[in-house]
């Protein structure tokens, strides 16, 4: 069986050609791309109605290749214990109100057992500060929290 990977928002957002100018954007674009091309087939990918209702937002002609992207993808749906989870991590302080969204994803997968929950936002998701508090309190109840991890950090030739 394949590893899972919960699929977030901001990975689908740079799969979608659009002119950037910031050389890091640029980077993880064709990183992206890259992970998406050659290793996504590795893995059973999962998303979200969440990442679908983000994915919708914006430009429409962007937001209908997001959507096109997505189509297909197994949904996990929200559930009491998910919903808990987010709520705890909320709880605790580790992040600010403005990052429930993100709490979200990283409640979702925790939940449903994903190993790998891949983004580019690391300013709330992929940063191992906020990541080790946050595994703390899910190891804390017996589960183990999905690795955060970017496309680039996923791009290893064996599993």
């Amino acid at each position: 069986m394949k590893p899972r990977v919960y699929i977030e928002t901001t990975v689908i957002s740079y799969l979608v050609p659009r002119s950037m100018r910031d050389v890091i954007q640029v980077a993880r674009q064709q990183l992206t791309r890259e992970w998406w091309d050659q290793r996504a087939e590795n893995f059973d990918l999962v998303v979200s109605q969440l990442v679908i209702n983000e994915a919708a937002r914006g430009d429409q002609r962007y937001a209908q290749r997001r959507l096109e992207l997505l189509n297909g993808l197994p949904l996990l749906s929200a559930t009491p214990e998910s919903e808990d989870w987010a709520n705890r991590i909320m709880a605790s302080r580790i992040f600010p109100t403005q990052a429930a969204a993100d709490v979200a994803h990283l409640a979702l997968a925790t939940a449903h057992g994903v190993e790998f929950l891949l983004t580019w936002n690391c300013k709330h998701l992929a940063n191992p500060l906020l990541l080790r508090q946050v595994g703390r309190i899910i190891r804390a109840a017996g589960l183990e929290p999905p690795i955060v991890c970017t496309p680039e950090e996923l791009m290893g030739e064996t599993l």
